[in-house]
């Protein structure tokens, strides 16, 4: 690397150490001042068929964003098979910890919701059936002009209500692609909408919608879309790019891509182009209502911590093992059996610090003495660090320390699919980000890096960079998995052999522990930051960065 470049390179990776949480302080919805002694809760139906039950759920969501916009008013209790399974663990938090009373009302209750909450909204949009996308331009609409969503079936409940008609979409993109139909909401409505947040209205496509995260969109004002990142769908691409473009720096897009559009790959890496900061996830429930309440008085985030930061574990010659789950704290294991067994690292979605601090502090409360947390991914919120461009990591990367140090985390996962996945192309990093992140998180004991496998390794000051060796997919058996552990643990006999372990999702501890247990070569398994601390003390892994020659695949 030529001298000039690699010295503008370490002075975008230093700059904006200083900075302080203003930044959060901006994005953070206001905090009542405690939780609220009362609430409504309504319960949801299994069903999220457009030609189901989709309508109410779509009018109780966005009467909930009206409802929560300057109070936690009205809370949705999703079914037990809702992707985010702690909806009812957190329902129950919300009520022991924080003192809530819920007063329930019946399934699917509009009319009743209605009587209760229709004072917040000044009257209804109509949604077209026919067309899915107007369903998505009409909680913008519903944010921007406070209106409720309707289809013309619920016209008759709305006035009952004294809700009328303000916007009716019946008929107005008839025949019209989505590029079309977005294009007319950001000519209409784009201006009034938030800079702060956009909401990528995706994830299930086609005859199904799970809108979990509209309330909040509604409540701050958002712009949605379900836009595609696609390069094969150019008009929808240039609009998406000329939304993203008017976002403040950094802001939240929140949701999840289109299933039936692009990849996930491809819809983080245009997020991260603009410095943008990704909360993944489209049915992400009652953010209206949570963002809004504060931490008990009584609480601190508190970590358990193995090692102080600057203390040295020597490594034996033996087989060390660290289990990390990166997606299952809200969606995947927390609830399942096993948990406590062994020792077990676990992602923390940072953003919800300030996001939604309940649901934080029930997982902190909730931990066992076997439970550490670390920071992710990549910084706060989800984004691939290659795809950023270096002028706009000091922004991102100064919320990214203010929250590790707000959550007492001392390690940092870091992830990369915009060269590529599991299956092409590279998930590497090259040497000037590894450069960056040592130089951002000057107060991190360490970094790990991957999804699947990866092959970047280092070790700077007693602070190591290790890659996941193995991921460990959700239908892998017990036998099979153990297999290719044993394999694995032959095709490197140098001792010590650091063996960092990817969880899918809703892989359980007990599984976990079942597979570690069965080795025929004793392996210890050990928490996270004492893993690294050993891995500092013998560096038997080669130091590695991603090589100019390595395959890219654009994930399009």
């Amino acid at each position: 690397m030529k001298p000039l470049l690699s010295a503008l390179l370490v002075f975008g990776a230093t700059a904006g150490l200083a900075a302080d949480s203003s930044l959060i302080e901006r994005l953070a919805p206001k905090k009542v001042a405690h939780a609220p002694a009362a609430a409504t809760i309504v319960p949801l139906s299994e069903n999220w068929r457009m030609d189901g039950d989709v309508p109410v759920h779509a009018l109780l969501i966005s009467l909930q964003g009206l409802a929560n916009r300057d109070y936690p008013r009205l809370y949705l209790e999703y079914p037990k098979s809702w992707q985010w399974e702690i909806v009812r663990p957190l329902e129950t938090f919300l009520e022991k910890r924080h003192g809530v009373k819920f007063d329930r009302l019946g399934l699917d209750d509009a009319d009743d919701a209605l009587g209760r909450f229709a004072q917040y909204a000044k009257g209804v949009v109509v949604w077209d059936k026919s067309v899915r996308s107007s369903l998505i331009v009409a909680f913008t609409i519903a944010g921007v002009e406070d209106l409720v969503t309707v289809t013309e079936d619920q016209l008759p409940l709305a006035a009952k209500h004294g809700l009328k008609p303000i916007v009716d979409l019946r008929g107005r993109f008839t025949g019209q692609t989505d590029a079309q139909i977005y294009q007319w909401a950001y000519d209409h409505y784009f201006e009034r909408c938030s800079r702060d947040y956009y909401v990528v209205m995706g994830g299930h496509a086609g005859p199904e919608m799970q809108p979990g995260v509209a309330d909040f969109g509604i409540r701050q004002r958002a712009f949605f879309s379900d836009l595609s990142s696609n390069p094969k769908d150019p008009e929808e691409l240039a609009l998406l790019n000329k939304i993203l473009g008017r976002q403040n720096i950094p802001s939240v897009v929140l949701g999840w891509h289109s299933y039936g559009k692009d990849t996930e790959g491809s819809h983080t890496s245009l997020v991260g182009r603009y410095g943008l900061i990704m909360e993944g996830l489209h049915n992400l429930p009652n953010v209206s209502f949570t963002s809004q309440i504060p931490l008990t008085p009584d609480f601190k985030f508190t970590n358990n911590h193995h090692v102080q930061p600057a203390e040295t574990r020597p490594a034996e010659k033996k087989v060390y093992v660290a289990a990390v789950a990166t997606d299952a704290m809200g969606i995947g294991a927390w609830t399942k059996p096993g948990r406590g067994q062994i020792p077990y690292t676990w992602q923390v979605l940072m953003n919800w610090a300030w996001m939604n601090p309940p649901a934080l502090q029930y997982f902190y409360e909730d931990k066992s003495p076997n439970d550490y947390f670390i920071g992710g991914l990549s910084g706060p919120g989800y984004m691939y660090p290659k795809a950023i461009p270096a002028g706009k990591w000091p922004a991102l990367t100064a919320v990214g320390r203010d929250l590790m140090k707000r959550l007492d985390l001392r390690v940092l996962e870091i992830m990369d699919y915009s060269e590529g996945n599991r299956h092409l192309g590279n998930t590497d990093l090259p040497k000037e980000v590894v450069d960056r992140y040592y130089a951002q998180y000057p107060d991190a004991i360490g970094f790990i890096n991957g999804y699947g496998t990866a092959r970047t390794f280092d070790l700077r000051d007693g602070r190591p960079l290790i890659s996941y060796d193995y991921y460990l997919d959700v239908q892998r058996p017990v036998d099979e998995a153990a297999a290719d552990l044993e394999e694995l643990i032959q095709l490197n006999p140098q001792r010590p052999y650091f063996l960092l372990l990817h969880v899918r999702e809703s892989n359980t501890v007990e599984k976990v522990s079942q597979i570690l247990g069965s080795l025929s070569e004793p392996v210890e398994v050990v928490p996270l930051d004492v893993f690294l601390k050993l891995a500092a003390s013998a560096k038997t892994y080669r130091t590695n960065f991603e090589q100019p020659t390595d395959p890219v695949d654009r994930n399009p």
